[in-house]
């Protein structure tokens, strides 16, 4: 699948970077940022922007607040996925809850997907 970034996201993305959540920047300093792969945050990806992507292992991290369970919400991620899933990624997907209460256990399943 071919795909072009919207370069019209890129201010926003930049935006995000400087206004990461708590989940976001406990994961990204505590963990993501010292991995031996390189991640991107706030990553525009064809129509999107990704919370963290690695190009190297092909893996996007999303990081959902509670507007990604309600129903417009599911439906949108749905979508997401699916164009990212179609581009050859892996898509993997913690809630802020996980981050905050089982962090340990979210950065194994992020390394069980990063190739040795």
């Amino acid at each position: 699948m071919n795909h072009t970034n919207n370069p019209k996201l890129t201010p926003n993305a930049q935006t995000l970077r400087r206004t990461m959540t708590k989940e976001e920047r406990h994961l990204w300093y505590d963990f993501l940022k010292s991995l031996p792969v390189t991640f991107h945050r706030q990553k525009v990806i064809g129509p999107y922007i990704a919370d963290f992507y690695c190009a190297s292992a092909k893996l996007v991290i999303e990081l959902d607040g509670s507007q990604h369970y309600e129903g417009s919400g599911q439906k949108t991620d749905r979508v997401r996925d699916e164009y990212l899933r179609g581009l050859g990624l892996t898509v993997l997907r913690y809630s802020n809850l996980d981050v905050s209460k089982n962090f340990t256990a979210v950065c194994e399943d992020v390394l069980s997907h990063i190739p040795k």
